[in-house]
């Protein structure tokens, strides 16, 4: 079986060694990629994805990142005043990925947090949102009215499953030499 996953952070009070945001990627448990708010750069953490993907491919994935920061500042602001927060350090953490599986067949995921506690999640089975409690419900409504579901399911199911692919094809020969647990 091989993974591609994602792990976004978003902090509301930045400090030094802290930034704004923040995003890895994994492949197979092996970090490929990095970006953060103070470089504002996707920058490949694995040879491997440094050979094989040119300039153009971590500019895509650059602006892409700087867009979800953006959404990020907004939505830890929206979680703010849904929450009655004061001011104060908050936190949004996304974690989303996919799997191939022996079989052949995929598995996808998609989970976001909101201080450390669950907040919304995708149930990949019946194309709906699992809200943890009530501020969680808006995004819910509002995401469903959007077909957020649909658009998920396809980056998921198609995307990233193309994606991890290709990243497990040009790392092979890194990937296969690692301890299986």
């Amino acid at each position: 079986p091989h993974s591609l996953h994602y792990f976004d952070v978003g902090v509301s009070e930045p400090s030094p060694g802290v930034p704004e945001f923040v995003s890895v990627g994994y492949v197979d448990g092996n970090l490929i990629s990095h970006y953060d708010s103070e470089t504002g750069r996707e920058v490949p953490r694995a040879d491997w994805m440094a050979a094989n993907l040119d300039q153009q491919y971590w500019d895509t994935q650059t602006q892409i990142l700087q867009n979800t920061q953006q959404l990020f500042r907004v939505n830890l602001e929206t979680g703010r005043g849904r929450y009655n927060q004061s001011r104060g350090a908050h936190t949004l953490q996304r974690m989303y990925g996919c799997e191939l599986l022996e079989d052949g067949s995929t598995r996808g995921y998609w989970q976001d947090a909101y201080d450390g506690r669950d907040f919304l999640s995708l149930d990949m089975d019946t194309m709906t949102f699992t809200a943890a409690d009530a501020a969680a419900q808006i995004t819910k409504r509002k995401w469903e009215g959007e077909n957020e579901a649909e658009r998920l399911k396809h980056y998921l199911e198609n995307t990233c499953i193309e994606w991890l692919r290709k990243h497990v094809s040009n790392g092979w020969a890194v990937l296969e030499r690692k301890e299986r647990p």
